[in-house]
């Protein structure tokens, strides 16, 4: 059943081939079809499996000293705005671990979201802050955005969430 639709299949596409081709294409993409047909039906083809995606390791957490974020707090809420305005949220915190705390970026999950972080190392027992800026320029609705925190930490992700309930603004005419 598998070869009749295999060689189906051959004589349909060398049928759709036909219209568009000339009689040398054509025949070499025949025999190039028939060859891999020969080859699938013997076996000794190429075997097909669907793609497999890498697995994801597992964080080690490195030897040594670490720096470790202590934020006052993690989300935020602004509340109803209205559409067309810019919030702003400052997240502090304290770097409470054992080493200088190094920002290597920080994303927001939407183009209308910017964070803003500390360059420079982060001595231990220091604060630092990252500045988020929201703009609700056509963005009705709740909103909730995630900042993403790449650091020297372990572990090196950290999160922070602003949410926002954008009313629609009267437009004037």
């Amino acid at each position: 059943m598998k070869r009749n639709t295999l060689n189906l299949f051959v004589v349909a596409l060398a049928g759709f081939v036909a219209f568009g081709c000339s009689n040398k294409e054509l025949e070499s993409r025949i025999a190039k079809l028939e060859g891999k047909v020969a080859e699938l039906e013997s076996g000794g083809g190429p075997t097909i499996t669907p793609a497999a995606k890498p697995a994801a390791e597992p964080e080690v957490k490195p030897d040594g000293p670490l720096p470790s974020f202590e934020f006052a707090e993690e989300s935020h809420d602004f509340g109803s705005i209205t559409e067309g305005e810019v919030v702003e949220k400052v997240f502090k915190f304290t770097n409470t671990g054992d080493a200088p705390l190094i920002i290597s970026s920080a994303t927001a999950s939407c183009g209308c979201t910017v964070p803003v972080w500390p360059k420079d190392p982060i001595p231990v027992g220091e604060e630092g802050e990252i500045q988020v800026r929201f703009n609700s320029a056509k963005k009705p609705g709740i909103q909730n955005k995630t900042i993403t925190i790449t650091a020297n930490t372990y572990p090196k992700i950290n999160r922070l969430r602003i949410k926002a309930n954008v009313q629609k603004g009267d437009n004037p005419s």
